[in-house]
């Protein structure tokens, strides 16, 4: 089974340097939102901490890498990574009660962090990759993953007319003439020399402002257009790819924490590939960068539990205690311990640094219990038999079940979005009809051995998809309905077989090779909705574990309130003042302390998809899609009224609070008593409406 897009991310980006006014933003249809505006890096950096100390930023982006246990006997990622997890728990704080957006991937959580706004604001609610309908009702793959430039990449053919959320080059295809020019020398090398090309200029990128040196065109700098930003964005040029920044920042011969040389798997010199960027090497290039006059440092650190090979040419998957998973994470802690070190003896540390490590989703971990009964992974291994997920074919189990031949595609996942072919209304009978299948889907289940009810947990159609986010300004992107399936399961969707002959014809598990996979996401399971964030630096308290609720888009205004920073778009998010010094954030976030803390809590309970109002109406959504019949559907109607009545209530109060947030965190307005007392009861009272409606 092909993980289309699965194995990709945001590489090492680097900002030169993050300032108090304009940021930049790119957009999807009318509203994307993008990265801060970068400063000369000649000039030094003007950061505006409450007290001036904060001189460097250490953004630390894991992909896949959990707090909590996978395996009660088997010690976390983080807890097998003592030199990272004793750093941020002795001299900051680590918020053990994050979460992510939905749907849970690596595209979606990274970019919901980065901009501070939820999917249907940054335009990428599926995943690494997504579908889109065409005018004729047919549908297409896009990537997730392309320069935030960049036309929208399609592998199969031509380009859309929407772009995509991403700061370095992620592909050659489309990113190389967006940036360089279809003529350019650089376009020439990636036809007489693709293998060379994708190492020179993917994965790496400095932006920098006007007049910074380390972007000039003796360095090889390209414009660095940001067509759509308010106001302008002329003059600004950037470094992209390691042929350029390398050079730029002493490191002509890239090696990792080890000494080794920084290469592909057929030896090609420069960005490994995304699977290649293990702590040694993403680290290595973070201090090259920091020790070299780029104090503001956005880095990608790819995922632990599978084993990549040399510079990512495999994919195996490991079960939780398995030796080359533990091995592996030693490794990790090493190069972190190597990392902190290095950093120190140049001066770089929690006095004058802020540090921020998290992660874009949880996972689930498909495969058998472990043998022998107790392993622990770090004094007796685990090992496992079967490894991997239940691959089922989702159009073909239909049809065998149902003897429904209605054609759709799906974006391959355990939450498989579904697009039906046409583009009929979430109304229309055919619609209802498969919606209804889904609910009582039910399947051999290839590790137990019995039949599974109820595979598909809960179900979204455009109604409850608007609620939870997913819905962005580009509709021909909004899939028909998400089912968010068992997290055991895969399911794609395939004309062949056009029936199932037997149960494992149409649902198997597949066999454990050097391209493998075991550990879902996208769901809406804790293990994978729960996710950390880390802070070190000047205003954080050394409080060790925070347990109060978060999720992704609080990273970035938490961020900038400690660095006197501010954006020109509202963030979905808050400020998480709670670990944070009082003189380390504005006035206005000390008025009214109380009332403003309970404001946010509520808000977000009312606004994130994992929130209470999201969960409930998700519930309220998965028994109305699962009633009724062709000849009365009245149940669906009813309930589908009043999710969406309840979430136009929750968007304008939504919408009012957050500008009151905002305005506290980055405009010196502080919060009216009287008016945040009756936003935080007017939330609740929707909440409980949610609550009721969901049944609980």
């Amino acid at each position: 089974m092909t993980h289309l897009g699965r194995l990709g991310t945001i590489g090492a980006l680097v900002l030169a340097c993050l300032v108090a006014a304009g940021a930049a933003t790119a957009r999807v249809q009318t509203e994307r939102s993008g990265a801060a505006s970068v400063a000369t890096v000649a000039s030094g950096c003007h950061l505006s901490s409450a007290r001036g100390d904060i001189k460097h930023v250490i953004y630390i982006q894991f992909d896949n890498t959990h707090f909590l246990r996978d395996n009660p006997n088997v010690p976390s990622d983080l807890e097998q990574m003592p030199h990272l997890l004793n750093f941020i728990r002795g001299n900051g704080t680590l918020m053990t009660n994050d979460h992510t957006a939905l749907i849970s991937h690596t595209a979606t959580g990274i970019l919901t962090s980065l901009t501070g706004v939820y999917p249907d604001r940054m335009g990428q609610p599926v995943s690494n990759s997504f579908r889109y309908f065409r005018p004729d009702g047919s549908t297409r793959t896009g990537v997730s993953f392309a320069y935030w430039t960049a036309p929208l990449f399609d592998p199969a053919g031509p380009n859309g007319a929407v772009g995509t959320a991403n700061t370095v080059l992620e592909n050659t295809a489309i990113d190389i003439p967006t940036v360089f020019g279809a003529n350019s020398p650089e376009a020439a090398e990636v036809t007489a020399n693709p293998g060379q090309a994708f190492a020179d200029f993917v994965g790496l990128g400095v932006h920098c402002a006007q007049g910074s040196s380390l972007c000039s065109p003796g360095n090889n700098a390209k414009p660095d257009l940001l067509p759509d930003e308010p106001g302008g964005y002329a003059g600004y040029n950037g470094l992209f790819g390691a042929k350029y920044v390398d050079p730029a920042i002493g490191f002509s011969t890239p090696t990792d924490l080890n000494g080794n040389p920084i290469q592909d798997a057929t030896g090609h010199v420069g960005f490994p590939g995304f699977d290649g960027l293990e702590a040694k090497v993403t680290l290595s290039w973070v201090a090259q960068m920091q020790e070299h006059g780029v104090p503001v440092t956005y880095a990608y650190v790819s995922d632990a539990h599978d084993g990549h090979g040399t510079s990512g040419n495999i994919h195996f998957a490991y079960g939780p205690g398995e030796a080359g998973y533990v091995q592996q994470l030693k490794d990790y802690d090493n190069a972190f311990g190597k990392f902190f070190d290095r950093l120190a003896a140049d001066g770089i540390n929690k006095s004058n640094t802020l540090f921020v490590f998290t992660v874009d989703e949880g996972d689930h971990f498909v495969g058998d219990n472990p043998t022998p009964d107790g392993c622990d992974g770090v004094t007796t291994p685990c090992n496992y038999n079967r490894v991997g997920e239940i691959n089922g074919n989702l159009s073909a189990m239909i049809r065998t079940q149902y003897s429904d031949n209605t054609p759709f595609t799906v974006h391959s996942d355990d939450a498989p979005t579904v697009y039906m072919t046409g583009n009929p209304s979430q109304t229309a009978a055919s619609t209802r009809q498969l919606e209804r299948e889904m609910a009582q889907l039910n399947w051999l289940n290839p590790y137990t051995g019995t039949v599974e009810n109820n595979i598909m947990v809960a179900q979204a159609d455009r109604t409850e998809m608007k609620t939870l986010h997913m819905v962005t300004t580009d509709p021909a992107r909004t899939p028909t309905f998400t089912p968010f399936a068992d997290p055991n399961w895969f399911f794609f969707a395939s004309g062949s077989p056009a029936t199932c002959a037997t149960p494992p014809a149409c649902a198997f598990i597949p066999a454990r090779t050097s391209q493998s996979f075991a550990w879902n996401h996208g769901d809406i399971q804790d293990e994978i909705a729960s996710t950390w964030v880390g802070y070190v630096g000047p205003g954080v308290k050394n409080e060790g574990d925070y347990a109060g609720w978060t999720d992704h888009t609080d990273v970035r205004p938490t961020m900038l309130t400690m660095l006197g920073l501010k954006d020109d778009y509202q963030t979905d998010g808050r400020a998480v003042v709670q670990p944070l010094f009082d003189w380390a954030v504005p006035q206005t976030l000390r008025a009214h302390r109380e009332t403003l803390l309970r404001l946010g809590d509520v808000y977000k309970q009312l606004t994130a998809p994992f929130g209470t109002f999201g969960m409930r109406t998700l519930a309220a959504s998965t028994r109305a899609l699962a009633s009724g019949s062709s000849t009365d559907d009245s149940t669906y109607t009813s309930i589908e009224g009043q999710i969406s009545d309840l979430t136009s209530q929750r968007d304008a109060l939504a919408a009012e609070i957050r500008t009151a947030l905002n305005n506290a965190q980055f405009g010196n307005r502080p919060l009216d008593e009287q008016q945040a007392k009756s936003w935080i009861n007017q939330a609740q009272g929707l909440i409980d409406q949610a609550a009721a409606l969901g049944g609980s």
